[in-house]
C-alpha cells in the first residue's frame, strides 16, 4: 500500500484548500495533479493551439515536473496562469483524452517516489492510486461550491453572476463523471465528507484523525 493520502472530488469543493493545509500540517509533500491537466491547456494556449489540437507529438516535447511542489512547464512555473476560467475549461476537456490521461499518468506517480504525498485531483483514489492508504472524496452543494468558485480570483469569468458560475460547475461535473476514461466518482473505500458546513481546518482535523488511524 503506498504513502498517499488521495482526495477526490468535484469543482469547487475545496480540495486544493485542505490538501495544502493537510500536507502542510503532517509535512507531506502536496501534489495538484489537476495542474497537469491546466498545464497542458496552457502549453497549447502559449504555442497559439487550441484544446483539439493536443497531439501525442505536442506530449512528448513537453516538459513537466515537480519542483519543490511547484509544478514547471518545460522549464516555466506558469503561476497564475493556470487558475483562470478558460485554462480550466480547457483542462476539463483535455482529460477527456485517453492518450492524455495516459500519458500523465506517470507523471502523477512519480511524484509519489519520495514519501509521503497527499495527491489531489479527481481519479486519484480510483485511478492513479487504487491502492493509496488513505482515500477522501470531498464534496458540497453546487451552492457552496459556485459561492467559493466566485470568491476565488482569476477563477471565473470577470463579472460572472452566482447563477452562471453555477451553471458553469454544473457542466464541469457533467463532464466528469460521464467520460468514458476514470470518470469522477468516489472510490469505493474512500471517506466522504461534505464541507458544505465545515471550516477548511475541520475537514483538515477530520482527515487528519484517519490517516494517523492508518500511519
Amino acid at each position: 500500500m503506498s504513502t498517499v493520502v488521495a482526495i477526490d472530488g468535484p469543482a469547487g469543493a475545496g480540495k486544493s484548500t485542505v490538501a495544502r493545509l493537510l500536507a502542510e500540517k503532517m509535512n507531506f509533500t502536496y501534489v495538484n495533479t489537476g495542474s497537469l491537466y491546466r498545464a497542458v491547456a496552457w502549453a497549447l494556449k502559449e504555442a497559439g493551439l487550441a484544446v483539439d489540437d493536443v497531439t501525442q507529438e505536442f506530449l512528448d516535447k513537453l516538459v513537466l515536473e515537480y519542483k519543490n511542489g511547484i509544478l514547471l512547464v518545460n522549464g516555466v512555473d506558469p503561476g497564475a496562469g493556470l487558475r483562470t476560467a478558460d485554462i480550466a475549461s480547457g483542462a476539463s476537456l483535455v482529460s477527456k483524452k485517453d492518450f492524455v490521461r495516459s500519458h500523465l499518468l506517470p507523471v502523477q506517480r512519480d511524484a509519489a517516489d519520495k514519501g509521503w504525498i497527499v495527491m489531489e485531483g479527481r481519479d486519484i483514489g480510483t485511478v492513479v492510486f487504487p491502492d493509496a492508504r488513505c482515500k477522501f472524496f470531498i464534496t458540497a452543494s453546487l451552492e457552496a461550491r459556485a459561492k467559493r468558485r466566485l470568491a476565488q480570483a482569476g477563477e471565473v469569468a470577470s463579472g460572472a453572476t452566482l447563477e452562471e458560475v453555477k451553471k458553469e460547475i454544473a457542466k464541469r461535473d457533467e463532464q466528469d463523471s460521464k467520460r468514458e476514461l476514470a470518470p469522477l466518482r468516489a472510490a469505493d473505500d474512500a471517506v466522504v465528507i461534505d464541507t458544505g458546513d465545515m471550516t477548511p481546518d475541520e475537514v483538515v482535523c477530520a482527515m487528519e484523525k484517519v490517516i494517523s488511524a492508518a500511519m
